[in-house]
Parts: C-alpha cells; structure tokens; sequence
C-alpha cells in the first residue's frame, strides 16, 4: 500500500508538472491595446489552441492591467520571448518572437490574423483608443507582430497570408 501511495504521489507532481495550465479565462476580453509599457495580443481561448481556428473566438492578453484594455487576461508567462516597440504617422506597434510553449501552441501551426476589419475577428474586437488593429500570431517561425492605428489606413488587414514581416514591417530578432 505505501508503494502505491508513494507513486500516486509520484504521478501525481510529474502529470501536474506537465499538464496544461488551468486558469479562469476572462472569455469575454475582446479589448486590446498598446502603448510603450503595455503590450497586448489575441490568442485561442484554449491553452494549446490552434491559432487559425481561433480568429473568430480568440480573447485579449496583455503584459499588464491597463484602462483602455479592461479585463484582459494577463500574458501567459515566458510566452513573449522578444519585443520591440516601434511607434509612427497614425499607429503603434510591437513585433518581435513568441515561445509557443508558454502556451502550448503547436511549431507545425501556421498561424492567422486577427482584426477589428468588417465584423472583426474575433467579432467586436477592439484596440482601445484606437480606430483599427491588425495582430497575427505565427508559431511555426515564432513570430508575433500587433499594431493599432489611429489613420486606419496605417493598417493592413487584407494581407494576413504574407505574414507578419510583410504586414507589419519591424525587428523580429
């Protein structure tokens, strides 16, 4: 019996060592913003969700609470591995390298865009105090690149399949 107990002990660390994180999601965080302190993005509302899949019912995560992105949910730790903010005519933005591990993403996934574009993707997202936003996640090379636009024309959201180097042009190292 204490063989047992001392390996369902054992079972026990390793499985919770390894198994997903479970917290309780804010699912209605559609609010995303940026500024030189703050950094947001959208992601699956599923730890390990496939990125393309999620366009349509991602949430907000940011670096930090902030006004303008109320009830975001807080940056998976470890998950930005490199930033690099960059402000211009019309937009703010970051680009720069995710480790998908910090939240499960898988290397063979391709990636996709979200938008606040037509009905949005997700529907109703937002990038607070500004007019558009474009945010594309990318595991398969680990990139990640947001920018929120007050000239929405600063914004390309027709352009998602040429990826983030191309969409938002910044430091990726």
């Amino acid at each position: 019996m204490a063989k047992f107990i001392a390996l369902f002990f054992i079972l026990t660390a390793v499985t919770y060592n390894y198994a997903a994180p479970t917290t309780n999601l804010n699912l209605d965080a559609l609010t995303v913003t940026l500024d030189e302190n703050t950094m947001c993005t959208f992601l699956p509302r599923t730890w390990g969700g496939d990125i393309g899949a999620s366009e349509s019912d991602a949430v907000a995560f940011c670096s930090q609470d902030n006004a303008q992105a109320p009830g975001a949910n807080p940056m998976p730790t470890g998950f930005i591995a490199s930033s690099h903010y960059l402000t211009g005519e019309g937009y703010v933005q970051y680009t720069g390298r995710i480790d998908i591990s910090a939240y499960g993403l898988s290397p063979s996934d391709g990636g996709g865009q979200y938008d606040n574009a037509g009905d949005g993707s997700p529907n109703n997202a937002t990038c607070g105090g500004f007019k558009k936003f474009v945010n594309l996640i990318e595991p398969d090379i680990g990139h990640w690149c947001i920018r929120c636009c007050t000239d929405a024309g600063q914004c390309d959201t027709g352009d998602s399949t040429k990826g983030c180097e191309y969409v938002i042009p910044g430091d990726y190292s």
